[in-house]
């Protein structure tokens, strides 16, 4: 596929973002999908990242040979393990820091075989919120899908967060008619299934100090060590205290263990009403208003609902 040929690369200039997913069944259609869009990019002196799973993050810098040192790579299992941070900490890092004007081309592959249930929700609703996050940038992101490995749903998920799409066999693009990525953050806003029974700590301003203090006593307990403790007393002190500002003036907060990971969840009464709320970049002269920023940088895992009733954040720390 060549990206000049099906209008997704660094050439379009109908409209200043584009954000095709590539459909692949194979190494080889893998290959003849992202190649083409690296190199025409780097052809006219675009800057060119590639942020994909490990295996195949080895194939096109494998694939690229020479051209390879031209590219930022990125593994997206470690940078893009918790799909909260892969906007901020992944994408815009890169676009922001290239000159205005610049035409961006990325390679991004969140959602691979292997991805767990739990996970697989703040995925698609990431893939869904690109396209608000980068509205009216100069980039392009080519997301590739393995229709070999990954359930129907997957695949017709990816057609409802992307505007086009690409069949690498053919290397046309085309619309994509089910395209309709405010549903699919919508529909993904589902309640967290119950924890199972465990002591519940209730905060409010003046004991938001002992709300952080539980954590790291039930943390410590349950297997967490150093950094880590660390990260979820940060945590823990983000979601309070924007718990106290934000929701109402108190909440509660648990811990408990599952699957390998230390599990923490805040709840509170107040009502996320920005869905890229923690995952916009915060700029230089920005004061406050990176506490959720701060949560999806640190956490392995970060799931949200949200509505009137009430908002729950519950956040995964591999032990």
């Amino acid at each position: 596929m060549s990206a000049t040929e099906t209008g997704a690369g660094p050439l379009t200039d109908v409209d200043p973002f584009a954000h095709p997913a590539l459909f692949y069944a194979d190494e080889h259609e893998y290959l003849a999908g992202t190649l083409p869009f690296v190199r025409d990019a780097l052809a006219v002196g675009g800057p060119v990242a590639v942020a994909v799973p490990t295996e195949n993050l080895e194939l096109i810098r494998d694939g690229l040979g020479a051209d390879a040192g031209a590219v930022r790579f990125v593994d997206m299992r470690e940078a893009g393990r918790n799909p909260g941070r892969i906007i901020p900490g992944v994408l815009r890092a890169f676009a922001d820091a290239q000159p205005p004007g610049t035409r961006v081309s990325i390679v991004g592959e969140p959602i691979w075989a292997g991805r767990g249930p739990a996970e697989y929700p703040a995925c698609v609703q990431h893939e869904a919120l690109i396209n608000d996050a980068f509205r009216g940038r100069t980039a392009t992101i080519l997301c590739p899908y393995d229709t070999r490995r990954l359930a129907p749903r997957v695949i017709a998920d990816a057609h409802a967060t992307h505007p086009t799409v690409v069949r690498a066999g053919s290397g046309r693009e085309e619309a994509s008619g089910a395209y309709a990525p405010e549903d699919v953050v919508a529909r993904y806003n589902q309640p967290l299934p119950p924890a199972a029974d465990m002591p519940a700590f209730c905060f409010e301003e003046g004991s938001l100090s002992e709300a952080r203090h539980f954590a790291v006593g039930e943390g410590g307990r349950l297997g967490l060590t150093s950094p880590r403790l660390e990260d979820l007393a940060l945590v823990v002190a983000e979601l309070a205290t924007n718990s106290v500002v934000h929701g109402g003036g108190s909440g509660t907060l648990a811990v408990w263990a599952e699957d390998g990971h230390l599990v923490c969840e805040v709840r509170d009464k107040g009502h996320l009403a920005d869905p890229l709320a923690g995952r916009r970049p915060a700029s230089r002269e920005q004061r406050g208003g990176r506490g959720l920023l701060m949560v999806n940088l640190v956490a392995d895992l970060v799931r949200v609902h949200t509505g009137p009733g009430g908002t729950t954040i519950r956040c995964w720390f591999a032990r």
